[in-house]
C-alpha cells in the first residue's frame, strides 16, 4: 500500500499550546487518518490518553501514514478467530505467525509485516549502543526488538518496542517466561513502513500511562526523533542533535546523524 500523507497532522508552532476546544476534533481526525485543524498538537492526544493535561510542543515532525493490518481484516491468519473474538496475553504467547509482528490491543490482535532494512539497521544500532552503555556502567537490562510487555489486563494489552531498557533496581531475580507485567523505563520506537500516525500516538500514550519514564520515537529515514517524558514534557530532535538518556539511562548519548 502506498504511503498516505496527513498534512501537518503532528505539526505545531513552537511554544504554542493546544486550545482546549480543539481536543475532540484533533482526536477524531487523527483516528480517521485525515488532516487536522490549524492548531495541531500530537502531545494533546498522548497526554489525554495518559491521563495528563496537554503539554507544549516545540516544533514539527511529519510521519508517513500507513495502516496496520488488524485481525478482523485478515482473519485468515487465525481461522478460529471471528469479528468479535478477544485474545488473551497467554494466547498471544502461544500464537505462531511466522514473519509477522504481533501485538495485542485491548484483546484485539494486530498483525504487521516485518520492518524494512533501514528500520532494522537503525533499531539494531540503537539497541547495540544502549546495551554497550548499560553493561559498561551496570545500569540494568536491555531487551531486544519485539519483546512484549503486558500493559493492561481484562482485556489484555501487550506492546513491543524496538528496544527496551529496565533499570537495575527493577530487574526481577527471576524473569517471567511470558510477557512481564510491568513497563520498561525506556521504550524506543523506530518508525516502520506500516506505522500509522494515530496508532503511534496511541502506543506512546499507553507506554507513558503504564509507567515508562522516557519514550524515543525515531524516524529512521529523516534521522529525527521525538522525545516523550513521564512528566508530560517532550522535545523534537533534528538530524544534528543527540538522543540523551537523561536520568533514565545516565551518561548515554547518541547523535542521530550516526544512525
Amino acid at each position: 500500500m502506498a504511503a498516505q500523507r496527513i498534512p501537518g497532522w503532528i505539526n505545531a508552532e513552537p511554544g504554542r499550546r493546544q486550545p482546549p476546544g480543539d481536543r475532540k476534533q484533533v482526536f477524531k481526525a487523527a483516528d480517521r487518518g485525515v488532516g487536522l485543524p490549524d492548531h495541531r498538537v500530537d502531545a494533546c492526544k498522548v497526554a489525554a490518553k495518559a491521563g495528563r493535561a496537554p503539554t507544549i510542543v516545540d516544533a514539527a515532525l511529519t510521519l508517513g501514514a500507513h495502516h496496520a493490518v488488524t485481525m478482523p481484516t485478515r482473519r485468515g491468519y487465525v481461522p478460529a478467530m471471528g469479528e468479535t473474538s478477544i485474545m488473551t496475553a497467554e494466547e498471544l504467547l502461544r500464537l505462531n505467525l511466522p514473519d509477522k509482528r504481533t501485538e495485542l490491543i485491548r484483546g484485539r490482535l494486530v498483525v504487521r509485516d516485518p520492518g524494512g532494512a533501514r528500520h532494522g539497521a537503525v533499531a539494531m544500532q540503537l539497541g547495540y549502543r544502549i546495551m554497550a552503555h548499560a553493561e559498561a556502567h551496570d545500569l540494568g537490562r536491555v531487551y531486544a526488538a519485539e519483546t512484549g510487555f503486558k500493559l493492561e489486563s481484562d482485556p489484555d494489552t501487550v506492546r513491543a518496542p524496538d528496544v527496551a531498557f529496565i533499570a537495575k533496581h527493577r530487574v526481577p531475580e527471576i524473569e517471567p517466561r511470558g510477557y512481564p507485567g510491568w513497563a520498561p523505563d525506556l521504550a524506543v520506537e523506530v518508525l516502520a513502513h506500516d506505522d500509522h500516525p494515530a496508532e503511534t500516538l496511541e502506543k506512546i500514550a499507553q507506554w507513558l500511562k503504564a509507567g515508562v519514564r522516557l519514550v524515543w520515537v525515531v524516524d529512521s529515514e529523516k534521522r529525527t526523533a521525538r522525545v516523550y517524558r513521564a512528566d508530560g514534557s517532550e522535545a523534537l530532535l533534528g538530524t544534528n542533535e543527540t538522543l540523551d538518556g537523561e536520568d533514565v539511562l545516565p551518561g548515554f548519548r547518541c547523535p542521530l546523524a550516526d544512525l
